[in-house]
């Protein structure tokens, strides 16, 4: 993390000046090849000045500029211990997000606040439309491949929704076994059986609600997680509901699904086409639904691709490879 002491803020020349300093992060992968990643914020704020030195990153400037190169840095660096790496792109995404609240439009596009203070927001144009598609639909279907941020968008949206009391409760599920919903092998009780499934929505949640919150908004049911199978025989009223991974629902559920909606309840599916992971006789019921409801009026369908992918920069070149590799 960066470290600004009292010592390292002082005047210069009618200039303020801070000093960070960088802990964990080696400076190449801060400042990016041939200093791409500051390259990009010096051109940003071109009346302010950049050095970099050892583990130590010096900017003097005005102060107003030194408030939002503050904030934009450590930004970015909670990125870089996020998801290990950090890209020219990221830092253009980071500046861009910064260029919004200047013009006084991007408070409106902050989705939520994370537990650490981290501003959460759809940071793509495809992850905005999928921002945009639930604003005006009551069920969107968002599809892409992994690490596009579908699911933790859809999260963050729930979570918003929740926040706001326009809901009363969000519900997420998704196919707890790729091959169908066999649980009944495993150890343990419920819990304990589908949480090894259900591990990237607790870690998306994690991130937007304190722990404490989100232990009690589990306890009294508000926060919901639970299989595809238990979701049969319900209607759910009032409520932001989440299928993630749709793509490895059977034709039955994913109908059965749909068919759960109640009175003001908003509906996100989640799935990535090119992984099914179903018996190879068994139709995915993502495929089948996306044909059916192709022609229906007020569903939202948001197609997120490699460029949407916020993961280690390589996570694109592999989905880009993959993506050739079948259509050849």
């Amino acid at each position: 993390m960066v470290k600004i002491g009292k010592d390292n803020f002082k005047k210069t020349l009618h200039l303020l000046e801070k000093i960070f300093t960088l802990e964990n992060i080696p400076l190449v992968d801060f400042l990016g090849t041939e200093n791409a990643n500051i390259n990009e914020i010096m051109s940003a704020f071109p009346d302010t000045k950049i050095i970099s030195r050892g583990n130590e990153i010096t900017i003097q400037g005005a102060a107003p500029q030194l408030v939002k190169i503050n904030e934009i840095l450590n930004s970015l660096i909670l990125h870089y211990h996020k998801y290990g790496n950090l890209t020219r792109d990221h830092v253009i995404s980071y500046l861009a997000d910064e260029n919004h609240l200047n013009e006084g439009t991007d408070l409106a596009e902050i989705l939520v606040y994370g537990t650490k203070g981290i501003k959460i927001s759809a940071k793509t144009p495809n992850q905005k439309k999928l921002v945009t598609a639930v604003q005006k639909n009551d069920l969107v279907f968002a599809l892409g491949p992994a690490g596009t941020g579908k699911t933790y968008i859809s999260v963050a949206l729930a979570v918003k929704a929740l926040k706001n009391k326009d809901v009363a409760k969000i519900i997420i599920t998704r196919p707890a076994v790729e091959a169908g919903e066999s649980l009944g092998f495993l150890p343990g009780d419920l819990k304990d059986k589908i949480d090894p499934y259900l591990r990237p929505i607790y870690d998306a949640l994690s991130d937007m609600v304190p722990p404490e919150k989100l232990k009690f908004y589990q306890e009294n049911n508000i926060i919901e997680i639970a299989p595809l199978a238990y979701m049969r025989g319900r209607t759910l009223n009032n409520a932001f509901i989440l299928l993630d991974e749709a793509q490895n629902a059977t034709q039955s559920q994913i109908k059965m699904f749909l068919t759960r909606m109640g009175p003001s309840s908003k509906v996100i599916v989640t799935g990535d086409k090119s992984q099914i992971d179903l018996p190879q006789r068994q139709k995915s019921g993502l495929l089948e639904v996306l044909e059916v409801l192709k022609e229906t009026k007020n569903i939202g369908f948001v197609h997120l691709d490699e460029r949407d992918v916020l993961r280690h920069r390589l996570v694109k070149s592999i989905i880009k490879a993959y993506h050739k590799y079948y259509e050849s």
